[in-house]
């Protein structure tokens, strides 16, 4: 049994940017270490009518700049669980880019195993597989040395973190976001049983293709690996195929 939709966002978790009355699937996009409901902007607007495009926005950055900063990926997933469970009336697919396809992961762990929902699918952008480990302390750098690494991921996109002094500004919840994702620890369990998709740059210096195609191992559903050139924000030039990508999978099932 599911609840009825909200009429407009839940709270402050969801931003809804084009409401689509007419979809068939709503898609949950998770932001990267740093980033805000509003990088999914362009995304949210290039879908097809039959996706409703649900974008999280963490404590911590813009309208929510004054609340608590939460630093566990286990613990945000709860709550944007939480947050999803009034628009689960259409199927949710998942999508999370970097630190957002942990937590993208968790939350489609909780749907299965607490509401036995299972994802119409996740998609993994930008992130290495939960199994597949690596031992990172920039959350424990100094501020300008959190900068750096910022701007060294965003090569020539710098214009996805704006201007230095809105950077240092919101630089508690960057370290907050790297302190969850660099201290995330999978636990094992269950495969999910949703269509996993990876997606990666293959000039990414936070994810090989092989730790890209490791995610095969946490489904028992379908997997997808899909390579794009480019460095950790691949995502930005390579929008408009990305969307015909998750689009079509998406929309796959209604026309079945």
């Amino acid at each position: 049994m599911t609840n009825s939709p909200p009429t407009d966002d839940n709270g402050l978790w969801i931003r809804r940017f084009h409401p689509r009355p007419g979809s068939r699937v709503r898609l949950v996009c998770l932001p990267h270490a740093g980033g805000s409901a509003s990088f999914y902007f362009p995304l949210s607007r290039a879908m097809p009518e039959t996706v409703d495009v649900l974008c999280v926005q963490y404590p911590g950055r813009q309208d929510r700049r004054t609340e608590p900063l939460v630093d566990s990926v286990p613990a945000l997933a709860d709550k944007v669980f939480d947050a999803l469970l009034p628009w689960t009336d259409q199927p949710l697919a998942l999508f999370g880019h970097s630190m957002g396809a942990s937590l993208a992961f968790e939350v489609a762990r909780r749907l299965e195993r607490e509401r036995d929902i299972v994802p119409a699918a996740l998609f993994a952008s930008g992130r290495r597989a939960p199994s597949m480990h690596r031992d990172e302390t920039v959350h424990l750098r100094d501020d300008d040395g959190l900068v750096a690494e910022m701007r060294s991921l965003s090569g020539t996109d710098a214009q996805l973190l704006g201007d230095e002094d809105v950077l240092r500004m919101i630089l508690p919840a960057i370290r907050a976001d790297y302190r969850a994702a660099e201290t995330y620890a999978w636990e094992p369990g269950p495969p999910l049983r949703c269509p996993v998709t990876s997606l990666t740059g293959d000039d990414d210096p936070k994810v090989t293709v092989e730790e890209a195609a490791a995610w095969a191992g946490h489904t028992d559903g379908p997997f997808t690996l899909k390579v794009f050139p480019g460095g950790h924000f691949f995502l930005a030039r390579h929008q408009a195929e990305i969307v015909r990508l998750m689009a079509g999978q998406l929309e796959a099932p209604a026309r079945a």
